[in-house]
């Protein structure tokens, strides 16, 4: 197999959102900046290069530990392994965020469905309870 064929595979099998892709970048610069097609088209191959790297460890570091499953703390640990440690406590924190909004999503559907006869603060903390004993 050619290296040509190695890289369109990929492109066809790995990409993100373009539409969401460019409402990110815009949102990260100045209103008054534009951003090139182009430069939007690399943006969003790097990002997909930056998963595809960070994937690849956090499998390096799954198969390290014998296990089969890769865990929020094998990609953490991956990104201190390729020099991205700097990032690691903002990287927990919106994890622990996404787990938090989460929870409380499924609490609401729980209360539209009518299963839940609790207020949303105490299922909010069995909820936690349950999560940090498990």
């Amino acid at each position: 197999m050619e290296p040509m064929d190695i890289v369109a595979k990929s492109k066809e099998d790995a990409s993100l959102p373009k539409a969401t892709m460019t409402k990110i970048i815009k949102e990260m610069l100045p209103p008054d900046v534009r951003v090139a097609r182009d430069t939007q088209d690399l943006l969003i191959e790097c990002c997909v290069e930056f998963i595809n790297l960070i994937s690849s460890e956090s499998n390096e570091v799954c198969n390290r530990e014998e296990r089969r499953t890769i865990a929020p703390e094998h990609v953490l640990k991956a990104l201190g392994v390729l020099g991205f440690g700097e990032y690691i406590e903002e990287v927990y924190a919106s994890y622990e965020q996404h787990k938090m909004e989460t929870v409380q999503d499924s609490i609401k559907g729980a209360k539209w469905s009518g299963a839940a006869e609790m207020t949303e603060e105490q299922a909010l903390a069995e909820q936690l309870l349950f999560i940090y004993h498990h």
